[in-house]
């Protein structure tokens, strides 16, 4: 239990791994976060533009219709999850600390489950798109082809960006209930949508069309969420293990950051420390190295 709840009741991320990465320095990572925001941004904004300039797209009605659909909810979060990443990110290579680091724990918590969702729901989008959704006319024209890209094939990828490239524990299983909360929630708008405005935002839940089969579709997601969750927690455990044990590669921190301490830890030491270029060297000082702490923590769960 206290492992399941290890971001609820222990340090907050005393090793930076939200700002920090086992492969580039804090501040690409950075930079790469505020580029992938800004062109989710873009991909949304000139959507929205597109849509209102062409009255054969549906006009503005389109562009307000579209804040019913699931894809475009999930990337909204997708484009505000790198935002605020990159923000957090070049905060801690600037300072040291992260203003995430301060932050009341409901809204940690909230940040932790930002990063579960935007893990997760692209791949869920992904499939579903294509394996339910998609027709002859997805790829038909330039401004299609590129929107459905972007919406539903690299969203996935920035998704695999995040498993693979920053340091980040696994989601907490804890974040599951909320996850499928967060769908069971989406459903609501959907029908809610479906009577204010006269729609299905996606076939498969219009019963006049599959009757029964929409528990079974409905049911099919919520069981698709656990197992894409559980994949995406198995992958980013295989990533620590083996860039941290087998690699040896802890990370490359901010220029003599600081981590947390609690009165339980005894951790100051001379250490090497590596900055922000990589290049190892002795402060000949006594700090705290911040992936000793995490270290300490692991075995400590």
């Amino acid at each position: 239990m206290a492992r399941l709840f290890a971001f609820d009741t222990g340090l907050w991320d005393p090793s930076h791994r939200f700002q920090t990465s086992w492969l580039v320095p804090p501040y690409i990572l950075g930079a790469i976060r505020l580029l992938i925001a800004l062109y989710a941004f873009t991909t949304l904004l000139f959507n929205i533009g597109y849509a209102c300039a062409n009255a054969s797209q549906g006009g503005c009605e389109t562009a307000r219709n579209s804040f019913s659909y699931f894809t475009i909810l999930s990337y909204w979060g997708v484009a505000f999850y790198f935002l605020v990443a990159a923000v957090h990110t070049f905060f801690y290579a600037r300072c040291g600390s992260a203003p995430l680091d301060k932050w009341p724990r409901p809204l940690q918590f909230l940040h932790t489950l930002l990063y579960g969702s935007i893990t997760t729901f692209p791949i869920l989008v992904v499939i579903v798109f294509w394996a339910l959704l998609s027709s002859p006319t997805t790829l038909s024209t330039t401004h299609s082809a590129w929107s459905n890209i972007s919406e539903h094939a690299l969203n996935a990828a920035l998704a695999l960006f995040e498993i693979i490239i920053p340091r980040t524990h696994p989601t907490p299983w804890s974040r599951l209930p909320f996850l499928i909360l967060l769908l069971a929630l989406y459903l609501a708008l959907a029908y809610l949508t479906h009577a204010t405005k006269g729609f299905y935002t996606y076939p498969f839940l219009d019963p006049s069309l599959q009757g029964a089969l929409v528990a079974a579709y409905v049911f099919g997601i919520a069981i698709g969420i656990c197992i894409i969750f559980a994949v995406v927690w198995g992958l980013i455990w295989l990533r620590r293990w083996i860039t941290e044990k087998k690699l040896g590669r802890d990370g490359v921190f901010a220029h003599a950051s600081a981590a947390a301490r609690t009165d339980e830890e005894d951790m100051s030491r001379s250490w090497v420390h590596k900055d922000v270029s990589g290049n190892g060297h002795g402060h000949g000082m006594s700090e705290t190295n911040p992936a000793d702490i995490d270290m300490w923590i692991r075995r400590k769960e």
